[in-house]
């Protein structure tokens, strides 16, 4: 298993574009190294005939019919908004969009 060197490490963060110290980049090729063998670990015990799991149990979903039930009605609903438009909650502009 090679290792990550303290080069390396300081080349994946100038990618990441994350300023890192001289002892960041340090402390992390330490840290890098130790995830990566544990990655090489796991990668030696899955086998070919192991079925992947996004869980270690069985999972059901479970569902309900989709039944429309009797809900607010849009003047109901905006009665309690400081604003509405168009039967729908105006909200402040933001990020500079155009109105």
């Amino acid at each position: 298993m090679s290792t990550l060197s303290r080069a390396d490490v300081a080349n994946l963060a100038r990618l990441a574009r994350i300023e890192m110290t001289d002892q960041e980049l340090e402390d992390l090729s330490t840290e890098m190294d130790v995830i990566l063998t544990a990655v090489a670990r796991v990668q030696e015990v899955a086998t070919s005939d192991v079925k992947p799991t996004s869980h270690p149990l069985p999972l059901r979903n479970v569902v309900r019919a989709d039944v429309v039930t009797p809900s607010l009605t849009p003047e109901a609903a905006l009665s309690g908004a400081p604003a509405n438009e168009e039967q729908r909650f105006r909200v402040p502009q933001i990020l500079g969009e155009e109105a």
